[in-house]
């Protein structure tokens, strides 16, 4: 809350002695206590590291949104900067030390999907493309039962991918048969990454979404962690190998599942859609 400034200047010395007018008090009645919930991590707080306060914690608490989160969401200067989901999820969490850029995408994700929920229902109707024929239209997703997939080792005969003691991951390249070391991305990580890709189209540049995304992940090759080792793979790798690298990585990390079948009212054509999390993904079409 708010308090007023009790040393004014220009104003009367006797005045300026008083003591500070204590902050507003809840009024008679009216005193009540913004509900929380308690939202399942995908993680499962497997990944993070020992000093993170959600190591092995599998479940997160937050608070139901108010009119405040409401003033985050629909703020032009932060929705323009894109940090309002940022700003959202540092009001809504109750442990105030936990950083929201340190979180992992998918954690995050089940957290907002969870708040858009709780504030405005699990119908979200928004506008889509369809894929074949490109037409604009009404598609109405149903957000309440997302599939939760906590990540972890992959063992299957075309893919191997094994759990370091630090939370990251290690698969062997199918063409070039090199290690490589990978880490799961964090909110800060998808936001350098989406923002690297914004200044390739400012500068009218080949937007780099492949290898930007590799270099964002891997940590090693055959054991090195150095740049120039790192960029000369990621330059020269067949497509076969980062094809492998990037469902590695898609199928080791703990997220929410929210992609829904598409059918297109005007050609017919069906497809499997991902619900967008953008900040306007919580303010249903009315």
């Amino acid at each position: 809350m708010s308090r007023r400034n009790s040393d004014r200047l220009g104003g009367n010395r006797k005045s300026a002695a008083k003591p500070p007018i204590a902050p507003t008090q809840e009024p008679e009645g009216f005193s009540f206590i913004v509900p929380t919930e308690f939202v399942d991590l995908p993680s499962e707080g497997r990944f993070y590291p020992e000093d993170h306060p959600l190591h092995l914690q599998d479940v997160i608490e937050i608070r139901q949104m108010t009119a405040k989160e409401e003033d985050i969401l629909t703020s032009r200067t932060l929705l323009k900067k894109g940090v309002a989901l940022d700003r959202l999820l540092k009001s809504i969490i109750t442990d105030k030390s936990i950083d929201p850029d340190t979180l992992l995408v998918g954690d995050r994700n089940a957290i907002i999907i969870a708040t858009r929920i709780s504030g405005y229902g699990s119908t979200y109707e928004t506008k889509v493309s369809c894929p074949a024929c490109q037409t604009q239209q009404k598609f109405s997703f149903n957000i309440s039962e997302p599939h939760i997939h906590n990540g972890g080792e992959i063992e299957r005969e075309d893919l191997v991918v094994t759990e370091r003691e630090d939370g990251g991951f290690e698969t062997v390249l199918p063409a070039t048969k090199i290690k490589v070391g990978f880490r799961l991305l964090t909110g800060r990580d998808e936001k350098n990454y989406l923002s690297n890709i914004e200044d390739d189209k400012k500068r009218k540049k080949t937007e780099r979404t492949v290898t930007r995304q590799l270099m964002s992940m891997i940590e090693t090759v055959n054991d090195s962690s150095l740049l120039e080792h790192r960029k000369y793979v990621v330059d020269n790798m067949p497509s076969r190998d980062s094809r492998q690298l990037r469902m590695a990585y898609r199928l080791a990390a703990p997220n929410v599942d929210l992609i829904q079948n598409f059918e297109c009212s005007e050609c017919g054509h069906e497809a499997e859609m991902e619900v967008p999390l953008s900040a306007d993904f919580f303010w249903p079409d009315t």
